[in-house]
């Protein structure tokens, strides 16, 4: 199962103010433990909301709104993507994440599972997250 671990954004990365060394090298030894785990598919840290752009549906209508976004809260500042056996061991691995704010800084880190294949294909019913390979036999199914 893969799950993705959200940063979310603070007013210090909104301004562009580096985190401090120590954390940097927390966080950059944390990385190095997924790695070392084999559960890490990916991650990055995302440009300040200012130098983004969000397009919103309404009404058959699009617009485009160009950052930065007033609520730092609900913007994602960085992600790591893990693939591990449960959400439970998802949980116990954002457990160990180093406080992006430092320490006794409030942060928060969210975790989501990942839809699979499934969900996209519209004739299979959808039963919920699988397990990994599921996409392949699902679509060797759609073919014939």
């Amino acid at each position: 199962m893969q799950f993705m671990m959200i940063v979310k954004s603070s007013a210090d990365c909104e301004t562009g103010k580096k985190p401090s060394d120590e954390l940097v090298a927390a966080i950059g030894n944390y990385t190095q433990e997924l790695r070392r785990a084999g559960v890490l598919v990916e991650l990055s840290r995302l440009e300040a909301s200012a130098k983004g752009t969000r397009i919103k549906f309404s009404g058959g209508k699009k617009s485009v709104m160009d950052g930065p976004f007033a609520e730092t809260k609900e913007v994602v500042g960085g992600y790591w993507i893990i693939q591990v056996n449960s959400k439970e061991e998802a949980v116990q691995w954002a457990q160990r994440v180093p406080n992006p704010r430092g320490e006794g800084g409030e942060s928060e880190i969210e975790i989501r599972q990942f839809l699979d294949v499934e969900y996209f294909i519209p004739s299979v019913p959808f039963q919920g997250a699988a397990g990994p390979g599921k996409e392949s036999e699902i679509i060797k199914a759609q073919a014939m």
